[in-house]
């Protein structure tokens, strides 16, 4: 079996890795492609330092992300109910529905902060009372918002 050579990846390479990414490949493919075409740099031992410092600031980064998507999800407990004025007909049926723009320009109105109306996943809300709406702010931290749907 051929001997199998590492490199870390300059750039995002298709069915191989993304950037910083130390990976293990063909001792051909790396001299004759990876490395002339600027797309993989050999390892050495100041190259694997500085993966292991990028390494570290990314953990670093997404951490302080965390912390700040925890922060936000506090200040939304805090807030309590959020109230959202609808156009009702008979027995508080509402014309059209809640979206998550809706929601979103609530959360914005009260909290100062934008949040992106994508992560907002609204139940089917078609009459005036409360709900409960979960709301993404990062990828590990969910909040649920109450909703209260009113007439105008």
């Amino acid at each position: 079996m051929a001997k199998r050579v590492q490199v870390v990846l300059s750039d995002d390479v298709l069915s191989l890795g993304r950037s910083g990414d130390l990976v293990e490949v063909a001792p051909g493919y790396a001299r004759n492609y990876l490395v002339p075409q600027g797309k993989a740099v050999p390892v050495t031992a100041a190259v694997l330092r500085q993966v292991e410092h990028r390494r570290a600031k990314e953990a670093e980064r997404l951490a302080a992300l965390k912390a700040e998507a925890l922060a936000f999800r506090t200040a939304l407990d805090t807030i309590g109910r959020l109230t959202i004025k609808k156009q009702t007909g008979g027995d508080d049926v509402l014309f059209g529905t809640v979206t998550n723009a809706d929601v979103a320009e609530v959360i914005e109105a009260a909290t100062k902060k934008e949040v992106d109306r994508r992560d907002i996943v609204v139940p089917e809300i078609h009459r005036t009372g409360t709900y409960k709406v979960p709301v993404k702010l990062h990828p590990e931290v969910v909040a649920e918002v109450t909703i209260e749907v009113v007439s105008h």
